[in-house]
């Protein structure tokens, strides 16, 4: 397991390109039948990437659960949004399987025991990214389609940023302990997201791109309002974005991004919004 500790915003000013990516960028999360695991300290969120091609796959292969989390199982204080940017697949969580196709999402509640992944078709496999917070009371394990997500409309045309949020794991969808989860689609010609830009003091997030075309590319800019930061992202790397730091980005073509956030509440709209003219 990959583990990121927490970054003093102050330090973060003087890192280098190479220094910035090795504490913020991750990438490489699907590699056939393997769990690629990262632990960030920054509101103790992990990320992780399972490719199940020829394999079956246990969400602890590979990832000692005692020495990380110093619990018997992964879900025994945590819970989990789980979305499907592949082929169809399966969750198993404790017997009951769950089929996924693409852009399904499967909320895991804490105190699920067993959970494996598996694939339909070894030559189009699932790849299911997994984001994970502590929790400290049981909900209900429930699988999510596109058609159940909260679907809000923003952003305009002229200014390059129309698009739809696609709140899944949200209060007004279903219950959960601390994590919130969704799915943002640009419109054809939109390429900004997160506009206005914002920070959420109480909250850290974390966004994965893809539906990146090929050869194309998104620069995603993050640190202090005036103090920002570039990270170029490919098609499914994902960023951490500690409470500090804003966390936007523009493409060079239109893209979708999942979003996961964790932290002291789950009031979506609870944001610090910056104006544009007000970075540097």
């Amino acid at each position: 397991m990959d583990i990121r500790y927490s970054a003093n915003p102050n330090d973060v000013k003087r890192y280098t390109t190479e220094e910035l990516r090795r504490e913020f960028l991750i990438t490489d999360l699907y590699v056939p039948d393997t769990v690629q695991a990262t632990y960030s300290h920054v509101d103790r969120m992990v990320i992780i990437g399972i490719m199940p091609v020829h394999e079956t796959v246990p969400i602890d292969k590979g990832v000692d659960i005692m020495a990380n989390f110093g619990t018997n199982y992964f879900f025994e204080r945590r819970e989990a949004g789980i979305f499907n940017l592949g082929g169809k697949g399966t969750i198993t969580v404790d017997d009951t399987a769950y089929e996924l196709v693409y852009e399904d999402c499967l909320y895991i509640s804490k105190g699920a025991k067993e959970v494996t992944f598996s694939s339909a078709d070894p030559e189009n496999p699932a790849k299911f990214y997994l984001a994970s917070t502590p929790a400290h009371k049981e909900t209900k394990t429930t699988l999510l389609t596109m058609a159940n997500a909260n679907h809000r409309p923003t952003g305009e045309k002229a200014f390059a940023n129309e698009r739809v949020i696609n709140q899944f794991i949200h209060p007004d969808v279903l219950e959960t302990c601390q994590l919130s989860m969704g799915l943002t689609q640009l419109a054809p010609g939109s390429v900004w997201n997160t506009m206005p830009c914002h920070t959420h003091e109480r909250r850290m997030e974390v966004y994965t791109y893809f539906e990146i075309p090929e050869d194309q590319a998104v620069i995603h800019l993050m640190g202090q309002p005036t103090e920002l930061r570039p990270i170029v992202m490919q098609n499914f790397d994902a960023v951490i974005s500690p409470s500090w730091s804003i966390h936007s980005g523009c493409g060079t073509a239109n893209y979708t991004f999942i979003w996961a956030m964790g932290g002291e509440n789950l009031t979506f709209d609870d944001m610090d919004n910056l104006k544009a003219c007000e970075l540097k």
